[in-house]
């Protein structure tokens, strides 16, 4: 709640429209490559061009089939009514980074209809208690170019670059109804989003990428005096950070009720404007009042024809529905017995995740799993800077390693040294273990020696003495010596019950 003056109550509505842009190996409208697929991120500037991109005369666009399964793909996860035929409008405006003065994207049929997503309400703790927001629609369209307003490196111009690499990129804009009362949910509800289209595989989901850009529309209900004002809608323009759009909410939450204490402006015909967002300074900034549908002067596209989506092609398309991320992290949680922790960051990377249910599948133990992977694996992966799933190693040697540390045949540490040379080289997990000299001495003659041998060290007798008095830790003050003779093979839970055994027995 801002602060206000005390006789009036202030009601914050939020709706959102957020901009997907998908991963297909090329763009909407042309073979070009795509911005937005991992193989191009770091492409050099307006270098993924062909003369559709750059809208030359004679150019005709042709239809990305992929781009159109990913958007039914996500309306499905949102439960939106998927049209049965869809098409292709052209909406007309200036911008220096859209060549061809106009954008193809949908007008009246879009792709997807009516949808919902549930979010844990209040502080989401209760699992059972959820806000159900209403998706308006989701269609499908191209993306801009990108205007840069500093040169390379951060130093300052006096002008601005173009760089059309992400012009004709596909854009899935997923509107909602104006069903957000707290930033906080704004905010919850971005990120359950982004987790769903990761986890569907049609986004790389890098928000400092622009591959999701989220656009609040706010505006405020102000009772005074048992009358309702509804202040004029402003739509927040390109945040690409979940700390901006909580900021630039509760922003502009408080500056929409000062300025109407200041001016009673309320809602009407054209009082919609656009405002940026100053990362710097926290607050938004004006840009332009926003055009109505008219302006935009909307007409079926003539070089593309309408898209049919018959019951065979949907039932193709439900199957690469997977498991959703809230469903996967309930299970994780329960039938696994994973803590929120774990579960979390599991979830956090969809290849990660992909990985872990392959290493289930093998026959691994869940939590011995998530316990490999979040630990040994997050550390190599940092090392390497990979995901987990590329380091090497396969799920049958995340098993083996497991099943020989149930064995008893390595330790923990050795565990650890396994997984590494598992990303490295082919072969079981127990052959590297064996070839690294990795496997724990476990022949009891053999480490019969080594517990004489220290024993009968006069430098040890303290030590032997806590033992005998029933002080077990100091058991660790011999077990150093011994893992040096063995060179650190020796297998410390028979280590430690031969010394107990030999000085109380």
């Amino acid at each position: 709640m801002p602060t206000t003056s005390t006789d009036i109550k202030t009601t914050l509505i939020v709706g959102m429209e957020v901009h997907v842009e998908l991963a297909t190996r090329s763009k909407m409208w042309t073979s070009a490559p795509n911005v937005a697929h991992r193989d191009y991120f770091d492409a050099e500037p307006n270098t993924l061009l062909d003369p559709v991109v750059i809208g030359m005369p004679g150019t005709l666009p042709v239809i990305n089939e992929q781009a159109v399964e990913m958007a039914v793909r996500v309306g499905l996860a949102l439960g939106c009514e998927i049209a049965k035929k869809t098409k292709w409008d052209r909406k007309s405006y200036y911008y220096p980074d859209l060549p061809k003065n106009y954008q193809i994207s949908q007008y009246d049929q879009p792709i997807c209809g009516e949808g919902s997503l549930d979010i844990p309400a209040g502080d989401g703790q209760d699992a059972g208690n959820t806000r159900t927001i209403r998706i308006t629609r989701a269609h499908l369209e191209e993306d801009a170019g990108k205007l840069m307003h500093e040169a390379p490196g951060g130093a300052p111009i006096d002008h601005s670059i173009v760089d059309l690499n992400r012009a004709g990129t596909p854009l899935l804009e997923i509107v909602t109804e104006p069903d957000f009362r707290t930033a906080d949910e704004a905010v919850t509800f971005g990120q359950i989003l982004r987790d769903i289209c990761r986890h569907l595989g049609v986004t790389e989901g890098d928000m400092q990428r622009g591959h999701m850009r989220f656009e609040p529309n706010i505006n405020v209900h102000i009772e005074k005096d048992g009358e309702t004002f509804k202040t004029p809608v402003v739509e927040i323009k390109n945040l690409n950070s979940f700390k901006a759009v909580h900021g630039a909410i509760i922003h502009e939450y408080q500056r929409q009720v000062d300025d109407w204490l200041k001016d009673g402006k309320v809602m009407g015909a054209r009082a919609k404007s656009t405002r940026g967002w100053d990362d710097n300074k926290f607050v938004t900034t004006p840009q332009r009042e926003k055009e109505d549908a008219d302006e935009y002067r909307y007409f079926p596209d003539p070089d593309l024809v309408t898209v049919a989506i018959d019951d065979d092609w949907l039932s193709r398309i439900k199957k690469t529905v997977t498991e959703l991320p809230t469903a996967k992290r309930a299970r994780y949680t329960g039938e696994y017995g994973l803590s929120n922790i774990d579960a979390d960051n599991l979830l956090d990377d969809p290849r990660l995740t992909g990985f872990y249910e392959a290493t289930i599948n093998a026959g691994t133990d869940p939590k011995r799993a998530a316990a490999m992977l979040l630990n040994y694996g997050s550390k190599l992966a940092n090392e390497r800077d990979l995901p987990v799933n590329e380091l090497g190693i396969t799920p049958a040697q995340v098993k083996g390693i497991a099943d020989l540390v149930d064995a008893d045949k390595i330790g923990s540490s050795a565990a650890a040294d396994l997984f590494a040379h598992c990303c490295d080289s082919e072969g079981t997990a127990e052959a590297l273990a064996e070839k690294h000299g990795l496997l724990q001495v476990s022949d009891t003659g053999a480490l019969e020696g080594f517990v004489d041998q220290v024993l009968a060290d006069a430098k040890n007798a303290k030590a032997i003495d806590d033992i005998k008095a029933g002080k077990d830790k100091a058991v660790g003050a011999l077990m150093g010596q011994i893992m040096k003779l063995s060179k650190g093979q020796a297998n410390p839970k028979l280590v430690t019950q031969m010394i107990i055994g030999k000085l109380r027995g």
